[in-house]
């Protein structure tokens, strides 16, 4: 049996580690190679998109969703006592400021992870109480067309990836001489 792995001195592979640059024409690589470099070097230089987009379609979703709750407290209220959520009243604000100011924050980037968790918890509750047999009915096939199951998978997305480097989290983290990916003094 041939082993081959991180005990017998080969680090294996690393995935997160940039391509080395090589300029074109210098290799004796096929057009397939080409093309794959040439693909990856698109992909990484568009890279930032991907939580942008994210957290601006997040964003606006949850401050127009909490915009009209705080508009229409009282009908939040009354829908939290249907579902059964205890102190409804207290909640219906709760969720309704945390959607709003949520909103604003994940649209400028400003504490992504810390918002993206909490309103996380706030579509785990959705799926239990509102959304429950919708669920339900459209797993597995259908299981994107229920909006709190989407959000939930994109925002914990964004707690995992974080906000980008096109974020105020970003630009707050270089300004404290932090390092954007663990945290720590640089």
């Amino acid at each position: 049996m041939l082993a081959c792995g991180r005990n017998q001195g080969y680090p294996g592979p690393r995935y997160t580690d940039p391509m080395p640059p090589v300029p074109l024409g210098q290799t004796n690589d096929g057009p397939l190679q080409r093309l794959a470099r040439l693909g990856l070097r698109v992909t990484s230089a568009v890279a930032f998109l991907a939580p942008l987009l994210t957290r601006l379609v997040l964003g606006f979703g949850f401050h127009a969703t909490g915009h009209g709750k705080l508009q229409n407290i009282a009908k939040v209220t009354g829908f939290f006592t249907d579902l059964g959520i205890p102190f409804p009243h207290a909640n219906a604000i709760f969720i309704a400021t945390l959607e709003f100011v949520g909103g604003i924050c994940l649209l400028l980037g400003l504490g992504t992870r810390i918002f993206a968790a909490l309103l996380s918890c706030t579509m785990i509750v959705a799926l239990i109480t509102s959304d429950g047999s919708t669920l339900i009915q459209k797993i597995p096939a259908d299981v994107t067309d229920v909006t709190s199951f989407t959000y939930l998978v994109l925002l914990i997305w964004l707690v995992l990836y974080g906000s980008g480097p096109i974020s105020l989290d970003w630009f707050l983290s270089k300004w404290l001489g932090l390092n954007p990916k663990t945290g720590e003094a640089s």
